[in-house]
């Protein structure tokens, strides 16, 4: 089977997992929006952003340096794996214990008074989610597609029932009489914390069967190995930093730049919450992004061996923006019966009309990590932070500028021209590090036609629904045209032998 043969059937491996998971995922959001508050919501966005910096901070670049040595010239993956396992261990157990112990703070901080049991289990989930890092990342290098992807679903369920069990079927047991007032110490009024549980319960169940599949470790800390990984890791640890505080950051601090009584009725929890809900619906982009990155990772290294490597990435990433082009259009046209689908309750139909600018910010997140391959391969990670850290300034200033002037719209905006400035800067330095034929003009053309056409569908009624439906998808159908007039060479070379 050719490189992108065998990359498309693992991407599709992954994809089908996040899937399936993200469906599951997505009745979770069901749930929250119709049987929480939307100050509980807000919560739990502020709290999850959080929880997404901390995890850079926990793995601290050491997956991607796993990859990078476990193929490299005259490695061992075997002591390349147990080593990175036991440093993650121990940093785990020293880093959520540090959690742990700033848990008051924290809740203070953001404004939780008396809720410091919260980051006291965002501690735990932290150390558990490092922990099964390493041996994820090891079933992805090994080929391992299907059990990592079984893994990743059974996490998921697991996650999806403990959810269902303490935020639906327990308060109803016991409002039935099937079960008594307080039973086992039930607290009725909380939201947010049973979220945490939930996943806390979930992810350290999983950790022995990840454990067992990818192989369990000895402890090994080797200064020969582990010097040269933390040399490469740690600029990977400002740039993940960076990258998450671009991804993450308008969720975790709109509550708090929004000005008072900006939308009538919401106060700016509540309001963050309509903002982190719609946001879920622009990760139906990153669900896609998100499998491609399991395959594509380990497949970059190991094809960077060979001659045509750069004509090979570059084929991935016209293709890739192909897809998650058409994608864009689907999701934005038809957000008039996806958006409720998912989010219970018509407060929350003022967050739609951001979500197709979210989409173009997550593609450009993806093309970005296409980009990002050659800092990887030439080991010049060094040049990661510092694109990532202008990307963060952009974002916190558009933030800053934009939100409370244009509320969710401006930090949509933010998040777009943060991923905007790191993919020009990345493809510029790219080119002259590591050059790679990438179909420029034809790729940014494909961007723009997309995005107009996801905007042109969203706004396009005529009051009647079938024919809005056809109107509205006529421009995946125009896009798809485009295409096949215009990209018949390439698919042409997808089908050649070696590809």
């Amino acid at each position: 089977m050719g490189a992108l043969k065998k990359l498309a059937g693992q991407t599709a491996i992954y994809g089908l997992s996040s899937i399936l998971g993200r469906s599951f995922n997505f009745l979770l959001i069901i749930i929250y929006t119709g049987y929480l508050s939307k100050s509980d919501l807000g919560a739990f966005t502020g709290i999850y952003a959080l929880i997404g910096f901390l995890n850079i901070v926990f793995t601290y670049g050491m997956e991607t340096a796993f990859f990078r040595f476990s193929t490299g010239k005259n490695q061992d993956p075997t002591r390349v794996y147990h080593n990175t396992q036991t440093l993650l261990v121990l940093s785990s157990l020293v880093l959520g214990s540090g959690v742990y112990l700033a848990a008051p703070l924290l809740a203070e901080w953001m404004d939780y008074p008396g809720q410091a049991y919260l980051f006291q289990w965002t501690a735990l989930l932290l150390a558990f989610d490092a922990v099964l890092a390493i041996p994820f990342a090891k079933l992805r290098l090994d080929n391992k597609a299907k059990t990592f992807a079984g893994a990743k679903l059974i996490n998921i369920l697991l996650n999806v029932f403990f959810n269902l069990l303490l935020l639906i079927w327990i308060p109803g047991w016991i409002q039935s009489g099937v079960l008594p007032a307080g039973f086992m110490g039930y607290q009725s009024g909380w939201g947010v914390e049973y979220i945490l549980l939930s996943n806390l319960i979930a992810n350290g169940l999983i950790i022995p069967l990840v454990w067992w599949s990818a192989g369990f470790f000895s402890f090994r800390l080797e200064k020969k190995i582990l010097q040269p990984m933390w040399t490469y890791s740690l600029p990977l640890l400002f740039m993940g930093l960076a990258g998450v505080t671009n991804e993450l950051i308008s969720r975790l601090l709109f509550e708090y730049v929004l000005p008072t009584n900006y939308y009538p009725g919401l106060n700016s929890r509540e309001a963050a919450g309509i903002f982190g809900a719609n946001f879920k619906l622009a990760i139906l982009m990153n669900l896609v992004i998100q499998a491609f990155k399991y395959a594509a990772e380990p497949f970059f290294f190991r094809e960077s061996k060979e001659n045509d490597s750069p004509q090979l990435y570059a084929k991935v990433m016209h293709g890739f923006i192909l897809f998650c082009a058409l994608l864009m259009i689907l999701i934005s046209v038809n957000l008039h019966w996806i958006g409720p689908l998912f989010l219970k309750g018509d407060a929350y139909r003022i967050g739609f009309s951001i979500v197709p600018m979210l989409l173009l910010g997550y593609l450009l997140l993806g093309i970005y990590f296409n980009l990002s391959i050659w800092f990887k391969l030439t080991d010049k990670t060094n040049y990661s932070f510092w694109i990532t850290f202008v990307g963060a300034l952009v974002s916190v200033a558009g933030i800053a500028l934009l939100v409370p002037i244009w509320g969710f719209m401006g930090a949509a905006v933010s998040t777009v021209a943060c991923y905007l400035v790191m993919t020009g800067v990345c493809y510029f330095y790219g080119q002259k590090y590591y050059p790679v034929p990438y179909q420029t003009t034809r790729g940014l053309g494909y961007l723009i036609l997309a995005f107009a056409l996801s905007y042109a569908g969203y706004f396009m009624e005529t009051g009647t629904a079938g024919l809005d439906f056809i109107l509205k998808n006529s421009g995946a159908l125009l896009f798809l045209t485009v295409v096949f007039f215009g990209e018949r060479a390439f698919f042409r070379s997808l089908l050649a032998k070696k590809s």
